[in-house]
């Protein structure tokens, strides 16, 4: 949801922008073999001192879930602390997102 990494640069300017990555294996594949483990990758695109959420894309079991939430936070303007500031549910691939450094 929201802006593109290069559609982020673009408007705001590289300077402006900063990226935080995720890639993890669900625990819902816990005890599955390795062929069959699918990654999840998460990148959260922020903007500006203030570090505004202006892209969030995720790939992976349960993104589908996870995005409507942080689809709205995102589109009331919600931060980079907005986010770290969020208590997750514990163990879920969502608490990913509030936690990315």
């Amino acid at each position: 949801v929201g802006l593109t990494e290069p559609e982020a640069r673009e408007k705001y300017g590289d300077e402006n922008i900063k990226v935080y990555k995720s890639t993890f294996t669900a625990l819902y594949y816990s005890m599955m073999d390795a062929d069959n483990k699918e990654p999840t990758a998460m990148k959260l695109i922020v903007a500006g001192k203030e570090e505004k959420v202006v892209g969030l894309h995720l790939i992976g079991l349960g993104s589908d879930e996870m995005l409507q939430g942080f689809a709205v936070a995102i589109k009331m303007g919600a931060t980079k602390k907005d986010f770290d500031d969020t208590v997750a549910i514990h163990p879920t691939s969502a608490e990913e997102v509030v936690t990315m450094r």
